[in-house]
């Protein structure tokens, strides 16, 4: 049977086996149909909460409007019918829905559910005090179900295979739905509406419509009640009931197709059988629920899986990036402009940005010409990426104009300006993290097909969007990896999949925010040779600090700091700039890594790790991992993309504990401790991307990171011992961490996990996306550490990581291939091929 298929026929042969289930415990043939229509309900409800990530706290006012419209149309119009104040009910909902979800939906997250709240709130005080219309608190009655078409509506079994007629019917258009362009889309919204936006969906116009589908599903729901128990009441207009609603879609599991309508079932019998006990059970009710959101969000749906779990054999697999294939093809067809212009092809001329006080981008002009690599470099903190903001809509500029192709972009919306011809990556990978890899590339493509405002259609039914995809995938080198999680890959897997996005939307320029960061060096040099052929088809603007890389590929160079262009020309303009050599360059890498350094290792043991192995889900990322790190050592870990550096830091942390194996830190074992405790026993760690919590100063990220590790478990390190390693840091103390430059936060990650004691420091990737000269100073900050504390480091700058380090460790997916010094790998070539293949 057909995947798509199993749900439908899973739901037809419950609403069979529905009423005789029910019988047989002893419950009526009205509690068969209240079933049935709070499913119904549910699963309208769960087309918001569990797909598009819309939380409503008033979706029983849809059911209360469903239930009126249909009562007060037969009361006053059409005595004798049935059909036609259905019909009318859901028209009513639907109309009443598009008008007020036109109006709520102009907020998001917290507002967007207390504006749900609100009106359910305003429409129960209506319902309940306009007795002439709704009958106030006695409700209203006389509700009949007429005869149609010789069927005796009046029999409660006619009417119950009517209602699961009805109920199978929007089973089927849910799934339909939900399978559809506009289905995949509200999904994209749920795990990040920002990157839906800048692959060019209107994200409003989306949720606007699964609003209206959502309610007027809801509304369905409440139509049927009404005629199934003939009354009509402001009840399901109260809060509570909304409340009972969206607790049903969380106990049945909201990310499941079905999974509503078993809590809906639960919910029937859990209030039919415990309130013949006691009249508190909503109070039981309630901590069921809240104990489903703790121990089970994916509700029974979850418990289910977890149950048969064990009699499923899913075999284990390596890491996602193992499975890849790369392939040397050219630039897909499809993503060919079908012209060119003689010249500059995007310029952003004068434009400026200030936040507040922060004068981010000050009068900036960027001519970008066609066919050409335009790089865009400067120190962290120069307006590169506001610069970037600007051109793609993120931010509209105080002044100043965006042009491209002599077309006027400045101001508009990221949506329209991606479907003017501009796609763009982002300097923190910006993907879609629960969707798998073939699924991210499938949206961004789609975003362009004619058809991807279609409802009904089967978004996996577009050939064409299909096929451009899987050729995207094999130009990108991401062939065989579709099936992956985005949010599971590497960072390294997750930067070339942020670039695919970019390129998936057609652009006719395609702008790059650090590709290249967190690539390893064969990755950097093919994903580098990849942009420099793209270029020769289309524009490409790069902000990029790899600078000897940048020199060896770019065609112009645009040199900014302090939010003003300091150099506009070149490379070999930029190259020779003294301006640029004081504020950027520095003395360079290969200076700063030839220096000799004097090791403070001793023989003493403070670290081991033996045997262990670590699992994402079936995957197994580590096995057998083995190595010791000794007392005043740096430790440089090392390997390809996926090779499993990061998991292996994040196991020593306690964030992926280890399945097996033995980690001791002074004897202690650390193995099956938490994070905070392993913590407080003296390791400190700074996660890729930093971490750094925004809104918050740089004094109080430091003041959280020593708060619970005064434990005596290492080197103390109070504040001004920090300033003494990181002097900057002393400037911006009052400065929220946020609105540091990316080497600010750099130091600051990096000072807030010494905060405290502590005597190992994890640093992953510390040097990525940032300036040579901010490179230069933490390398001769991490260089004095070793004579405090010991280090393990991840960073794909080889010549620094092996320059700084005593001894290396070689990953190659998840097994340990290389144990040795440093020095060997650094200054033997060959060696370095053969252990690391780079």
């Amino acid at each position: 049977m057909r995947s798509d298929l199993r749900p439908l026929a899973i739901a037809a042969l419950s609403l069979a086996l529905l009423p005789f289930a029910l019988d047989l415990v002893g419950l009526p043939l009205r509690s068969s149909i209240d079933v049935v229509v709070m499913a119904i309900a549910c699963l309208g409800l769960n087309v918001l909460v569990g797909h598009t990530g819309l939380v409503s706290f008033g979706h029983g006012a849809w059911f209360g409007l469903g239930a009126y419209a249909a009562a007060l149309s037969q009361l006053h119009w059409f005595p004798d019918g049935i059909v036609l104040p259905a019909v009318l009910a859901l028209l009513f909902t639907a109309a009443a829905s598009a008008l007020l979800g036109a109006l709520i939906l102009r907020r998001r997250g917290v507002y967007f559910s207390l504006l749900t709240l609100a009106l359910t709130a305003m429409l129960f005080a209506i319902a309940y005090r306009w007795t002439a219309f709704t009958g106030g608190e006695s409700g209203l009655g006389g509700i009949r179900r007429p005869p149609l078409l010789g069927l005796d509506l009046g029999a409660d079994w006619t009417y119950y295979w009517v209602v699961a007629a009805i109920g199978f019917v929007v089973c089927f258009v849910l799934s339909r739905f939900h399978a559809s362009p506009v289905g995949s889309v509200l999904v994209a919204i749920r795990e990040n509406e920002q990157r839906a936006r800048f692959i060019g969906y209107p994200t409003n116009r989306y949720k606007l419509l699964g609003f209206v589908v959502s309610a007027t599903v809801v509304g369905t729901a409440g139509m049927l009640s009404v005629f199934n128990h003939r009354f009509a009441s402001a009840d399901p207009l109260s809060v509570a009931f909304s409340g009972e609603l969206i607790a049903m879609v969380v106990i049945g599991g909201m990310r499941s197709f079905l999974g509503p309508a078993l809590g809906a079932l639960f919910y029937i019998l859990f209030r039919e059988f415990l309130s013949i006990w006691t009249p508190h059970w909503l109070f039981w009710f309630g901590l069921l629920f809240i104990g489903f959101i703790v121990f089970s969000p994916t509700g029974l749906v979850g418990v289910a899986g977890r149950l048969l779990a064990p009699f499923r054999k899913v075999p284990a697999g390596e890491a996602a990036m193992a499975a890849r294939t790369l392939s040397d093809e050219p630039l897909p067809s499809f993503l060919l402009p079908q012209d060119h212009v003689t010249g500059t092809i995007l310029e952003a001329r004068g434009i400026s940005k200030s936040f507040g006080g922060l004068k981010a981008v000050q009068d900036v002009t960027i001519r970008v010409r066609d066919r050409s690599l335009h790089a865009l470099i400067g120190p962290n903190g120069a307006g590169k990426t506001t610069a970037f903001n600007l051109i793609s809509g993120l931010y509209k500029p105080d002044s100043g104009d965006v042009l491209l192709a002599g077309r006027s972009v400045a101001g508009l919306s990221p949506e329209r300006i991606t479907q003017a011809g501009i796609g763009r990556s982002f300097q923190i990978t910006n993907l879609f993290p629960g969707l798998s890899v073939g699924e991210n590339l499938r949206l961004a493509i789609q975003a362009r097909h004619a058809r991807r405002f279609d409802p009904w259609t089967a978004a996996r039914g577009l050939g064409d969007v299909e096929a451009e995809a899987a050729a995207l995938a094999r130009y990108l080198g991401v062939a065989g990896m579709e099936e992956a999680e985005a949010g599971a890959l590497s960072y390294g897997g997750q930067r070339l999949l942020d670039m695919g996005l970019a390129l998936a939307t057609k652009p006719r320029v395609l702008l790059l925010d650090e590709p290249l960061a967190g690539l390893s060096a064969a990755e950097r040099q093919r994903i580098g040779d990849i942009i420099k052929r793209i270029s020769a088809d289309l524009p490409v603007l790069l902000v990029e600090h790899d600078i000897d890389r940048v020199f060896q590929i770019a065609d112009a160079v645009t040199v900014m700091n302090e939010g003003r262009v300091l150099v506009d020309g070149t490379v070999e303009d930029a190259r020779s700039s003294p301006k640029v050599q004081e504020v950027y360059i520095g003395s360079g890498a290969a200076a700063v890594a030839a220096r000799p350094r004097e090791s403070a290792a001793e023989s003493e043991t403070l670290l081991g790790v033996s045997g262990v192995d670590t699992f994402y889900g079936k995957s197994h990322i580590l096995a057998d991992v083995s190595f010791d790190l000794h007392r005043h050592e740096i430790l440089a870990l090392l390997g390809r993309n996926g090779a499993g550096k990061s998991t292996l830091l994040k196991t020593l942390m306690g964030i992926a504990p280890p399945s097996s194996g033995s980690i001791r830190l002074a004897g202690q074992e650390l193995a099956g401790l938490s994070s905070a405790e392993i913590g407080r026993l003296g390791i400190g760690y700074v996660p890729q991307g930093r971490g750094l919590f925004a809104g918050m100063t740089v004094k109080q990220n430091l003041e959280l990171g020593r708060l619970r590790r005064l434990t005596g478990h290492g080197v103390h390190w109070d504040i001004e011992r920090i300033f003494d390693y990181f002097p900057r840091i002393r400037e911006r103390l009052d400065t929220p961490s946020d609105l540091l430059s990316g080497g600010e936060q750099q130091m600051v990650a990096v000072a807030r996990a010494l905060s405290g004691d502590v005597r190992v420091l994890l640093l992953d990737e510390p040097f990525e996306g940032l300036a040579p000269a901010v490179v230069e100073q933490l390398f001769e900050s991490f260089d004095r550490l070793r004579h405090e504390i010991s280090i393990i480091i991840v960073d794909h700058h080889l010549d620094l990581a092996l320059a700084l380090s005593d001894r290396t460790v070689a990953l190659e997916r998840g097994r340990v291939i290389h144990v040795g010094p440093s020095l060997a790998l650094r200054d033997d070539l060959a060696l370095r091929r053969k252990v690391l293949w780079l």
